[in-house]
């Protein structure tokens, strides 16, 4: 399995931007799609974004659609998640996760389909 790093969290502002980044290693990025999850203090894991291989093919969460950005550099082995306009809300655990796929344009918001789990990075957003 490729094993997954996220990095690029922290405290800011509300309103401010920040850019999470995901470092694949043992094995290439390319065969999988990639997906940033949260979770918020006391709740549960919800789905933010994915990229499908290709990098083709993005879907989004509701409240973060034209505010976030997911991208992905298949020669660096990198995903990432540019954030921007960031609310309170937004506050919480990002995690990426890789699904190894067989299409280069599928993409899934289900956190059961990954089985490639980063530990995850703090985010916090003041108000």
């Amino acid at each position: 399995q490729v094993q997954l790093e996220e990095s690029g969290g922290g405290l800011v502002q509300a309103g401010d931007s920040l850019r999470l980044a995901c470092a694949a290693s043992m094995y290439t990025l390319s065969s999988y799609a990639v997906g940033w999850f949260r979770q918020a203090p006391g709740k549960g894991r919800e789905f933010v974004a994915a990229i499908s291989p290709s990098g083709s093919v993005t879907k989004y969460a509701d409240s973060v659609k034209d505010r976030f950005t997911i991208s992905r550099d298949n020669i660096r082995n990198m995903g990432y998640l540019q954030m921007n306009s960031l609310k309170p809300e937004d506050t919480g655990v990002y995690y990426c996760a890789g699904d190894r796929v067989s299409m280069s344009t599928f993409a899934s918001n289900l956190q059961t389909r990954y089985d490639s789990w980063g530990q995850g990075t703090q985010v916090t957003v003041a108000s």
